[in-house]
């Protein structure tokens, strides 16, 4: 595993990354310039943006074109491989759809450090 090697290290997800997979489906439907992507990606900061697009381009799941202009601009689409994994990330979310109140339950349990409260289970399926 620690073996530079090691083919774990091309696991394409990116756990760390809580952007690459809102980046991804941002770009499903065809190429974006950086500050389109800013629109739905609101909450995300210049820098962590561009880190992101960096990382995913250098993984090989997003190329960027630069245009020399006028106007100049830079594109980002989904590649090949990155498009590859929209059926995956689609599987995902159907699972996090499915699990959402048990992964709610953990996470409420994790950070209280016992189990979850029935009456806050009731609460939130409220909502």
């Amino acid at each position: 595993m620690f073996d530079p090697v090691c083919p774990s290290r091309l696991v394409p997800f990116r756990i760390g990354d809580k952007w690459a997979t809102l980046i991804l489906r941002c770009l499903q439907d065809g190429p974006r310039r950086f500050s389109e992507l800013k629109v739905p990606l609101r909450e995300i900061t210049a820098k962590s943006l561009t880190q992101s697009l960096r990382a995913l381009e250098r993984d090989g799941f997003v190329a960027r074109t630069a245009y020399e202009g006028p106007p100049r601009r830079v594109v980002y689409a989904l590649t090949p491989l990155g498009r590859g994994l929209l059926g995956p990330l689609d599987a995902a979310c159907a699972w996090t759809r499915e699990h959402w109140d048990e992964l709610l339950d953990a996470q409420e349990a994790g950070a209280t450090g016992g189990t979850v409260q029935p009456q806050v289970r009731e609460q939130r399926t409220k909502r």
